[in-house]
Protein backbone atom coordinates (compact mmCIF):
# COMPACT_ATOMS: atom_id res chain seq x y z
CA UNK A 1 0.00 0.00 0.00
CA UNK A 2 2.81 2.39 0.94
CA UNK A 3 4.62 1.74 -2.35
CA UNK A 4 1.48 2.61 -4.33
CA UNK A 5 1.11 5.91 -2.47
CA UNK A 6 4.82 6.65 -2.90
CA UNK A 7 4.60 5.89 -6.61
CA UNK A 8 1.47 8.07 -7.02
CA UNK A 9 3.15 11.00 -5.27
CA UNK A 10 6.09 10.86 -7.71
CA UNK A 11 3.83 11.14 -10.76
CA UNK A 12 3.31 14.89 -10.42
CA UNK A 13 6.65 15.93 -9.00
CA UNK A 14 8.57 18.88 -10.36
CA UNK A 15 11.38 16.62 -11.57
CA UNK A 16 9.06 15.17 -14.21
CA UNK A 17 8.73 18.61 -15.81
CA UNK A 18 12.49 19.12 -16.10
CA UNK A 19 12.73 17.83 -19.72
CA UNK A 20 9.96 20.21 -20.81
CA UNK A 21 11.69 23.15 -19.10
CA UNK A 22 15.03 22.24 -20.69
CA UNK A 23 13.45 21.98 -24.13
CA UNK A 24 11.73 25.34 -23.66
CA UNK A 25 14.99 26.98 -22.55
CA UNK A 26 16.84 25.42 -25.47
CA UNK A 27 14.22 26.66 -27.96
CA UNK A 28 14.26 30.21 -26.56
CA UNK A 29 18.06 30.23 -26.49
CA UNK A 30 18.25 29.01 -30.08
CA UNK A 31 15.83 31.71 -31.24
CA UNK A 32 17.83 34.44 -29.45
CA UNK A 33 21.13 33.16 -30.87
CA UNK A 34 19.77 32.96 -34.43
CA UNK A 35 18.32 36.49 -34.22
CA UNK A 36 21.56 37.93 -32.85
CA UNK A 37 23.68 36.23 -35.50
CA UNK A 38 21.39 37.27 -38.36
CA UNK A 39 21.27 40.88 -37.17
CA UNK A 40 25.05 41.10 -36.75
CA UNK A 41 26.06 39.28 -39.96
CA UNK A 42 23.22 40.33 -42.26
CA UNK A 43 23.37 43.35 -44.58
CA UNK A 44 22.16 46.71 -43.33
CA UNK A 45 21.24 48.79 -46.36
CA UNK A 46 18.32 51.10 -45.65
CA UNK A 47 16.99 52.67 -48.81
CA UNK A 48 13.71 54.44 -49.45
CA UNK A 49 12.43 51.43 -51.39
CA UNK A 50 13.19 49.03 -48.55
CA UNK A 51 11.60 51.24 -45.93
CA UNK A 52 8.37 51.54 -47.93
CA UNK A 53 5.48 49.24 -46.93
CA UNK A 54 5.08 46.17 -49.14
CA UNK A 55 1.58 45.71 -50.50
CA UNK A 56 1.87 42.35 -52.30
CA UNK A 57 3.47 43.92 -55.33
CA UNK A 58 0.61 46.35 -55.91
CA UNK A 59 1.42 50.04 -56.11
CA UNK A 60 0.14 52.02 -53.15
CA UNK A 61 -2.59 54.50 -53.98
CA UNK A 62 -5.07 56.28 -51.79
CA UNK A 63 -5.68 56.01 -48.08
CA UNK A 64 -5.57 52.62 -46.36
CA UNK A 65 -8.34 53.74 -44.01
CA UNK A 66 -11.08 53.88 -46.64
CA UNK A 67 -14.23 51.98 -45.66
CA UNK A 68 -14.89 48.48 -47.00
CA UNK A 69 -18.24 47.17 -48.13
CA UNK A 70 -20.27 45.43 -45.43
CA UNK A 71 -20.61 42.45 -47.80
CA UNK A 72 -16.95 41.60 -47.17
CA UNK A 73 -17.49 41.35 -43.41
CA UNK A 74 -20.74 39.43 -43.86
CA UNK A 75 -19.06 36.81 -46.04
CA UNK A 76 -16.16 36.57 -43.56
CA UNK A 77 -18.52 36.01 -40.62
CA UNK A 78 -20.53 33.45 -42.58
CA UNK A 79 -17.33 31.62 -43.49
CA UNK A 80 -16.31 31.41 -39.84
CA UNK A 81 -19.79 30.26 -38.85
CA UNK A 82 -19.94 27.45 -41.39
CA UNK A 83 -16.29 26.56 -40.80
CA UNK A 84 -16.94 26.11 -37.08
CA UNK A 85 -19.95 23.98 -37.93
CA UNK A 86 -17.64 21.40 -39.49
CA UNK A 87 -15.68 21.16 -36.23
CA UNK A 88 -18.80 19.87 -34.46
CA UNK A 89 -18.86 16.84 -36.77
CA UNK A 90 -15.61 15.49 -35.33
CA UNK A 91 -17.01 14.26 -31.98
CA UNK A 92 -19.84 12.56 -33.82
CA UNK A 93 -17.45 10.93 -36.30
CA UNK A 94 -15.33 9.58 -33.44
CA UNK A 95 -18.27 8.24 -31.40
CA UNK A 96 -20.94 7.49 -33.99
CA UNK A 97 -21.31 3.82 -32.98
CA UNK A 98 -21.73 4.62 -29.28
CA UNK A 99 -24.21 7.42 -29.98
CA UNK A 100 -26.51 5.18 -32.02
CA UNK A 101 -29.72 6.47 -33.56
CA UNK A 102 -30.12 9.27 -31.02
CA UNK A 103 -26.76 10.71 -32.05
CA UNK A 104 -27.61 10.30 -35.73
CA UNK A 105 -30.90 12.14 -35.29
CA UNK A 106 -29.14 14.93 -33.37
CA UNK A 107 -26.61 15.35 -36.20
CA UNK A 108 -29.38 15.32 -38.82
CA UNK A 109 -31.22 18.03 -36.86
CA UNK A 110 -27.97 20.02 -36.53
CA UNK A 111 -27.34 19.83 -40.28
CA UNK A 112 -30.97 20.66 -41.05
CA UNK A 113 -30.77 23.82 -38.95
CA UNK A 114 -27.59 24.91 -40.68
CA UNK A 115 -29.05 24.16 -44.10
CA UNK A 116 -32.11 26.21 -43.19
CA UNK A 117 -29.81 29.07 -42.22
CA UNK A 118 -27.84 28.68 -45.45
CA UNK A 119 -31.02 28.71 -47.54
CA UNK A 120 -32.15 31.84 -45.67
CA UNK A 121 -28.81 33.52 -46.44
CA UNK A 122 -29.11 32.61 -50.14
CA UNK A 123 -32.73 33.85 -50.32
CA UNK A 124 -31.78 37.17 -48.67
CA UNK A 125 -29.00 37.62 -51.25
CA UNK A 126 -26.26 37.97 -48.67
CA UNK A 127 -23.72 36.35 -50.99
CA UNK A 128 -24.55 38.45 -54.09
CA UNK A 129 -21.69 40.86 -54.72
CA UNK A 130 -23.25 42.70 -57.65
CA UNK A 131 -25.68 44.78 -55.53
Amino acid sequence: MYSILLQASNVNSAVNYLPIALQLLFAIGLIVIIMLISSSIGPKRKTADKLQNFESGIEIRGNARQPLAIKYFLVAILFVLFDVEVIFFYPYAVNFRELGWHGFLAVVMFVALFLAGFIYIIKKGALNWED
